[in-house]
């Protein structure tokens, strides 16, 4: 019996991204790779049906990163407006 191989996660990615792009077929890439062009075809679909979801938990990290810095900056405003209001008294005094 031979060894299972363990392939990285790098060169599964790069392996599925040849095989999305069509530009040799997935008999050429097993060849080339030496892997089974079943086991591309398992890559190819499991990078494809990610691609969504890490899509979009990218836009949600920005979305809270960006609330967070609203939230932020609002505080600041209530600050520099109670500042003003107090500043204001004591010149009118």
């Amino acid at each position: 019996m031979t060894k299972r191989k363990n392939q990285s996660a790098d060169f599964k990615a790069k392996v599925a991204l040849e095989a999305i792009r069509e530009e040799m077929t997935e008999a050429e890439l097993a060849k080339k790779y030496s892997v089974h062009p079943t086991q591309i075809n398992t890559w190819k679909r499991l990078a494809i049906s990610n691609m969504a979801s890490t899509l979009f938990q990218a836009g949600d990290e920005a979305a809270r990163t960006n609330e967070a810095e609203i939230d932020k900056l609002h505080s600041k405003i209530g600050q520099l407006v109670v500042e003003r209001v107090f500043l204001k008294r004591a010149w009118d005094r």
